[in-house]
């Protein structure tokens, strides 16, 4: 390696490869096997329902046997409206079938809200949940009448910080109060079923949670800005593990964990099921028809007339904000995906949220956070360009040696090493420090790209939004032209004509690749190159100081 310019295109290269290795692995395509049936579904085995019966219930034309005629037709629609939530509950069942995130906006300037949940013609993103089992009223085989309410409205009053919306039904001598809890300010809302036997017999029957999810509805991503939509789970065994709809098509899901969550997962949001963690669960998953499935099943609960019982679980749907993940369940925070260098991005998106607490603007809050990466890294620099300078100097007597031995290999290399002993010079010098920061860039680079916090933030002027493009392509030439002021400062000698040309249209082609890449990114790596060659311009004085030439003649 003769000059910086060899590094940062090797390490850009490399960076890359990473880059599309992660994207293909989690967003390429995916092989295509046939949709698991309804019939195989149903032989899954979660749990021990008294009648024998693990069919997943799903509602629309994809559930297996009929559903109630009078559900169908007498169920209506409760709306919950809190500061952070807007929500559509069906009564028929007690599910989730519309919920939206008014903080955010659909897109950067408009005044609809971000749809996560919705139950459309030709699409459905649902959250269920209810008691399944012999003396459950949510079987399929059982028919009852839905959900009673006492207001189809409901909204969080000014002032207050809890909000409770109650569905009550009896089912065969089970007295049942399905309650949503609201809270200010949270995107978790509290399930709770307050069940009673007012009958003269036992009852048996099981909680489950469901996630539906239609496996295509045309949404895409690119290698700069993917978009995963699938299903992940946590186990006891598993903190985080993401199931696409590939998966689910080809092996159904089935692991026995106490507590656990599932989940579905979009880009800067999630929905997710998680029950009581200290109860053990079987956590599933399914494709029926055109629909994936991913829930969770709590053991069979038992009720002797008279006895009443509790059960509860906590349904999230909102932004991937990590903090408010961690408190609900061990890796649920890890469905803001970092990817294999989780460790390392999560340290640096505490010191970015850390920045922009002080400084409020999160564009500074990058220039910052790339300032005091380049500098902790510094002394990794200064080594890398001093040995790449004493590589240099040393040049004339690495000639002279191949010329020496030029027909005797196995001589040559004792007599390279026994130089480079005798200089002081390490020839992996300027290889090193750059390979240990090659994991630092990758993991800023899921930073920027995973953190719902980043998405529609503005920087200054024309930058609007760091989540996405320069949309005058100023920041991708900004850098191109920083790139190739490195390339000047330290020219590399190539010989070859054609090596010539490719290196001289780099910083070019490394534009154009930018301009996909998040603003928020292209902006560190420009800061990043000019904080690079006032590192440069100071070690090389240094270094001429005690007379070792900087650039080759």
């Amino acid at each position: 390696m003769d000059s910086q310019r060899s590094f940062l295109v090797i390490a850009l290269a490399i960076v890359s490869f990473f880059l599309w290795q992660e994207w293909q692995k989690d967003y390429g395509p995916q092989p295509i096997a046939n949709p698991t049936t309804v019939e195989q579904a149903q032989n899954i085995g979660i749990g021990n329902s008294s009648n024998g019966s693990d069919d997943i219930r799903l509602t629309g034309d994809d559930a297996p046997g009929q559903a109630s005629a009078a559900v169908a037709t007498s169920a209506q629609t409760v709306t919950v409206v809190t500061d952070v939530l807007n929500v559509e509950i069906d009564t028929s069942r007690g599910d989730i079938v519309g919920l939206t995130l008014p903080k955010f906006p659909l897109t950067k300037g408009s005044d609809l809200p971000y749809v996560l949940m919705r139950k459309l013609a030709g699409f459905e993103y649902t959250a269920q949940s209810g008691l399944i089992g012999a003396d459950g009223p949510d079987d399929q085989a059982n028919s009852r009448q839905p959900y009673q309410f006492t207001q189809q409205q409901h909204q969080l009053a000014e002032g207050s910080e809890q909000l409770i919306v109650p569905l009550v039904t009896n089912f065969n001598g089970l007295q049942i109060e399905k309650r949503f809890i609201f809270s200010r300010g949270k995107y978790d809302v509290r399930v709770e079923y307050y069940v009673q036997n007012q009958s003269d017999v036992s009852k048996r029957f099981q909680p489950y949670r469901h996630l539906v999810q239609n496996i295509d509805n045309g949404e895409s991503g690119s290698m700069m800005m993917p978009i995963y939509r699938g299903a992940a789970y946590g186990s006891s065994e598993e903190r985080y593990q993401k199931y696409d709809f590939g998966d689910m098509a080809k092996n159904n899901l089935s692991i026995i964990s106490t507590g656990g969550w599932v989940a579905m997962l979009e880009h800067y949001f999630v929905a997710a099921w998680v029950p009581d963690q200290q109860m053990q669960n079987r956590l599933y998953s399914m494709v029926a028809g055109n629909k994936g499935v991913i829930g969770s099943r709590s053991d069979v609960i038992e009720l002797q007339p008279g006895e009443s019982t509790v059960i509860g679980s906590t349904f999230y749907a909102g932004p991937k904000q990590q903090d408010k993940l961690a408190a609900l369940a061990n890796g649920l925070d890890l469905t803001v995906d970092y990817g294999f260098l989780w460790f390392i991005s999560q340290p640096l998106f505490w010191l970015l949220t850390t920045i922009q607490g002080f400084v409020v603007n999160w564009g500074l809050a990058i220039i910052l956070i790339t300032v005091i990466v380049k500098g902790i890294m510094y002394p990794l620099t200064k080594i890398q360009y001093e040995s790449m300078a004493k590589m240099r100097n040393l040049k004339p007597k690495i000639e002279e040696l191949q010329a020496r031995h030029k027909d005797d290999k196995q001589k040559m290399g004792p007599a390279m090493m026994e130089l480079y002993r005798k200089e002081k010079v390490n020839p992996m010098g300027g290889c090193l420090p750059m390979i240990v920061q090659m994991p630092i860039f990758l993991a800023l680079y899921w930073v920027f790209v995973e953190s719902v916090e980043l998405r529609h933030a503005p920087f200054m002027l024309w930058i609007t939004d760091l989540s996405s493009k320069d949309p005058w392509y100023i920041l991708p030439v900004l850098f191109g032209i920083s790139m190739f002021a490195m390339q000047k400062l330290t020219p590399m000698q190539v010989t070859d004509p054609l090596q010539q040309k490719i290196m001289m249209w780099m910083p070019v082609a490394f534009s154009v690749f930018f301009i996909w890449f998040p603003s928020g990114l292209v902006l560190y790596w420009f800061v990043s190159n000019l904080i690079s060659l006032a590192q440069m311009l100071f070690i090389y004085k240094g270094m001429e100081k005690k007379g070792l030439h900087t650039k080759k003649a």
